[in-house]
């Protein structure tokens, strides 16, 4: 693990990366260091999704008022140093206030030694988020934080230039804003906010925990309780923020060491303050117990169930995907179809395939139509049903190569996501729980061996005019595809964390969708009773 102070010698390092593997996977963890169980569930999840991982701390005092504890704030590089390195982080850039503000930031004064002062920010080049992002919540009572925290992750999504940024869910106002700066100024990273992680008590995991003690800490799970009051109320119907915040703010009083800031129920994305949750909200809560500030949320969302189904090639996911989603009265999104229409897409119009930048045009300039009734499947491009001749072995063979372009994953995965939105569907794909429907209800990562892959696919050859192929061939080509899916570099096929695995080859297809109907009930319909 290399630990860099220097911007220089972090560019030195990555551009060496770079120069090794020009399309290498950067994984950002932007941290203010006095690292948690939280931080490393970050780490984590940066570990499984990219090549390279960079930890950044920095106790940044662009978000910090006059009267907050920039000073106090916990410091300890050794012991984050060690956590970092157990973790299997790559690099740790922890640059002094000089070196990422240089003398803008830095009063000599009468000393030989620079100290830091108190940063005028005018001195600096402003990225000023929407203000109606950072008027609420922490905003009304922290002014010009969020002005600082944009401009530092903007400064190292500039210095790293990662694939990903991973963010904790507790901050989920900076999360909100961050995506928005992502979007407006078109950065090429992927934001993704982490769960929250939490103590026994249900205390959401925060460095400034440090600052309580055992009884205070104990008193400060209320907000947790609080927040679980409002979900528990959503759950059963009144979905208006004036019943769940009353109900938020009667908990919190019970516990009279704590003093609630705020609790407020605003759009998860844009924060605009909710009367009632449509689709989604974020009920949040801020307070105080004796000099320190913690804050915590929860998302509810009014949407029916996803089932997000995962898994390599010819693993039966599409069969079994249609039928659960026929026998759980849901809508079938077959993501595969929507792969294999651009990749005929480009066949037909003799688009070069490694021509991206072609590719990226002819994708951006079309349009897609399909049904999500899984007793009556089509699909259109540009106007033209191509239900049946993108199921040609042609298509087969080049799908996954098209589906590695990172233009063709972008524009899809947006249309995904909105067939997403008010849920009640069941998805396959390759990538679904792990990067399109990331919080679907129940995700199920559905396997089989090459060779009963192979078989399969034979079979269903034998029924159609295109069994021209030997079983021989299937396993290699099943095999070549599972490489590039599992190795590609735009959202490798792999299982998400929380995925149930089902091994298909001694099942049939009728015991699969069984396994996977029975799931959905034990999880899902149960749990809401």
């Amino acid at each position: 693990m290399h630990l860099f102070t220097t911007i220089a010698a972090l560019g030195c390092y990555l551009n060496s990366e770079k120069s090794v593997a020009s399309h290498v996977q950067i994984g950002l963890v932007p941290t203010m260091g006095a690292l948690h169980s939280g931080h490393l569930s970050l780490i984590q999840r940066a570990r499984q999704e990219n090549a390279i991982v960079v930890v950044s701390i920095f106790v940044n005092p662009l978000q910090f008022g006059p009267k907050e504890d920039f000073q106090d704030y916990p410091r300890n590089l050794e012991q984050d140093r060690l956590l970092c390195e157990q973790a299997g982080v790559d690099v740790i850039f922890a640059p002094s206030e000089l070196e990422m503000f240089g003398k803008s930031g830095i009063d000599a004064g009468n000393s030989e030694m620079p100290v830091l002062k108190l940063i005028d920010s005018s001195s600096l080049t402003q990225v000023v988020p929407p203000a109606a992002m950072t008027s609420v919540l922490c905003g009304k009572s922290r002014p010009g934080h969020f002005q600082g925290v944009a401009a530092i992750v903007t400064k190292l999504l500039s210095l790293v230039q990662p694939t990903r940024a991973y963010f904790g869910q507790k901050d989920a106002q900076q999360v909100a804003i961050i995506r928005q700066l992502v979007a407006d100024f078109n950065l090429p990273v992927e934001i993704i906010a982490c769960p929250i992680a939490r103590e026994a008590s249900g205390l959401a995991m925060s460095s400034r925990n440090q600052y309580l003690t055992q009884e205070q800490k104990q008193q400060a799970s209320v907000l947790y309780r609080a927040l679980q009051q409002g979900l528990k109320t959503f759950s059963s119907g009144d979905r208006t923020a004036e019943v769940i915040l009353a109900l938020v703010k009667a908990e919190v009083a019970q516990e009279s060491a704590v003093s609630l800031e705020y609790a407020e129920l605003v759009d998860p994305n844009s924060l605009i303050p909710l009367e009632v949750v449509e689709t989604a909200g974020l009920l949040a809560v801020a307070a105080k117990i004796g000099s320190t500030r913690l804050i915590d949320n929860i998302i509810m969302r009014n949407r029916l169930p996803i089932v997000a189904i995962d898994g390599p090639a010819g693993s039966g996911k599409s069969t079994v995907t249609r039928q659960v989603a026929q026998a759980l009265g849901l809508s079938y999104l077959d993501t595969g179809a929507m792969y294999r229409a651009v990749t005929w897409l480009v066949m037909t119009t003799n688009t070069p395939m490694g021509d991206e930048l072609a590719i990226a045009e002819l994708v951006n300039s079309s349009y897609l139509e399909y049904n999500l009734d899984p007793s009556s499947l089509t699909l259109k491009i540009n106007g033209e049903d191509v239900t049946e001749a993108i199921r040609s072995l042609e298509v087969t063979a080049r799908v996954s190569e098209i589906a590695a372009v990172p233009a063709v994953r972008q524009f899809l995965v947006k249309q995904q996501r909105l067939c997403g939105k008010t849920g009640g569907i069941v998805a396959e794909g390759r990538d679904i729980g792990t990067n399109v429907f990331p919080d679907a209800e129940l995700k199920i990562f559905l396997t089989a061996s090459v060779q009963e892959r192979s078989r399969r696919r034979l079979l269903q050859l034998n029924d159609t005019d295109r069994a021209k192929t030997s079983l021989e061939q299937l396993e290699r080509d099943i095999a070549l595809r599972d490489e590039k899916d599992s190795t590609r570099e735009v959202s490798p096929l792999r299982k998400a964390a929380d995925a149930v695995e089902i091994e298909t080859d001694g099942l049939t297809i009728a015991e699969a969708i069984d396994r996977i109907v029975g799931l959905y009930k034990e999880r899902i319909v149960n749990s809401q009773f």
